[in-house]
């Protein structure tokens, strides 16, 4: 096996390339991404798939008003489509800026990176779920000189315990 030239995740010592590397069923992932020179890391959420309302083109409403009608389906049709494409989780590193700043300024991402998978999850609840046990057993709010990440659910900041 060659090792890939882009930038990759590892889950308990396994690359992971591709969707098909991770177990069936998985809805996204909890993930933590080093910056290897200044010892940072971030905690976050992925989800492999973005699920996105498409409007239709004139041809396609078309196409799906004379299937409608073909079946005997009455009403409006609609004029919007879901479309489900795969995420951008293969060049992800985090959301928060300081970790997009990082990235931007890096000329070898995967010198100056690692991207660990912590949990692969089923679905979009326990994927919230899973983020904030990982970000409350690290205490990422308290160990500032470890952790970018500076609030949990948009409830709890790293301000709130400047005391």
């Amino acid at each position: 096996m060659t090792m890939p030239t882009l930038p990759t995740w590892s889950f308990q010592g396994r690359l992971i390339t591709d969707i098909s590397d991770m177990p069936e069923g998985t809805y996204g992932f909890i993930y933590e991404t080093t910056h290897k020179p200044s010892g940072l890391k971030y905690i976050g959420k992925k989800v492999l798939f973005f699920e996105r309302n498409k409007r239709l083109g004139k041809k396609a409403l078309e196409a799906l008003r004379e299937e409608r009608k073909a079946k005997g389906i009455g009403g409006r049709t609609p004029l919007k489509q879901k479309v489900v494409t795969e995420s951008d989780w293969k060049d992800y590193y985090g959301s928060h800026p300081q970790i997009k700043k990082l990235v931007k300024e890096s000329t070898d991402l995967r010198a100056d990176f690692e991207r660990r998978i912590l949990d692969f999850v089923p679905n979009k609840k326990l994927l919230t779920y899973f983020e904030c046990k990982h970000l409350f057993i690290n205490e990422v709010l308290e160990n500032r000189d470890n952790f970018i990440n500076d609030n949990v659910l948009g409830k709890f900041y790293r301000k709130d315990f400047d005391l």
